[in-house]
């Protein structure tokens, strides 16, 4: 395993390296650990899951990880985000106000590649450039503006001067930046998503950090982006929130 990777995870799942590293899954009660990933992170954090390595990581409130230990301490990773699993996990997590919020995949890579831009026009922003797009509808995956994972870099792909394409980078913790993009709806097939994640890959790779992506199962057209720009799966995770009541 990456050893950023293995680092960040134990500091987000409040575990130690050897016990992400390991087979047996882990119950871990939260803690507010300094370099966790801060990205829409809700605190207190009531209950999140990771599936990496073939083992489970379970992070929330104590009194919740005895269910969890009693239902899952043997449970295997490899099918536990089945839908019929989620149904039990979710009523419970009804019984005390909260739902599952999402479950998403996410890729690393940790090798630059080469990437042709030939045909492109390539315009790169980073700091106080990247609040011209605030507010941007055409933009949100790209740059989240976040306070608790700032917007760091962004790569936009121009034809003739206008922006088809925009990749950014938010600093979710001080090791690893995730990767978002956008791609106008008449300029996708062209390639331009791979493109600037590639981009955007090495430039994070130069800095000293680990890029990552993260997407959903069903979002075909982003998984595709995700492997067509070098990234391999690295680890699946679960995240809770509070039920609406109104």
């Amino acid at each position: 395993m990456n050893e950023i990777l293995a680092g960040q995870l134990a500091l987000d799942y409040c575990v130690s390296k050897e016990e992400v590293r390991d087979s047996r899954n882990h119950f871990a009660s939260w803690q507010p650990l300094e370099g966790r990933r801060r990205f829409r992170e809700e605190e207190p954090c009531f209950l999140k899951i990771a599936s990496v390595g073939g083992k489970l990581l379970f992070c929330g409130e104590a009194s919740l990880l005895i269910w969890c230990r009693e239902w899952y301490e043997k449970t295997g990773a490899e099918w536990f985000f089945e839908a019929k699993n989620m149904r039990a996990l979710n009523d419970r997590l009804h019984e005390e106000g909260y739902r599952i919020e999402m479950v998403h995949p996410f890729f690393i890579s940790d090798t630059p590649f080469k990437v042709n831009t030939q045909g492109w026009e390539i315009r790169w922003y980073e700091g106080e450039e990247i609040e011209a797009f605030r507010g941007d509808p055409r933009f949100t995956s790209a740059f989240t503006f976040d306070p608790g994972a700032p917007d760091v870099i962004g790569a936009a792909a121009l034809k003739e001067g206008r922006i088809l394409g925009m990749a950014g980078a938010s600093a979710d913790s001080p090791s690893m930046w995730q990767i978002g993009i956008n791609v106008e709806e008449e300029a996708r097939g062209l390639g331009i998503g791979r493109m600037l994640t590639g981009l955007l890959r090495n430039e994070i790779l130069k800095r000293g950090k680990l890029p990552f992506y993260g997407t959903a199962m069903s979002h075909i057209g982003s998984l595709r982006v995700a492997v067509g720009a070098g990234f391999v799966p690295a680890w699946s995770e679960l995240v809770t929130s509070k039920t609406d009541h109104e």
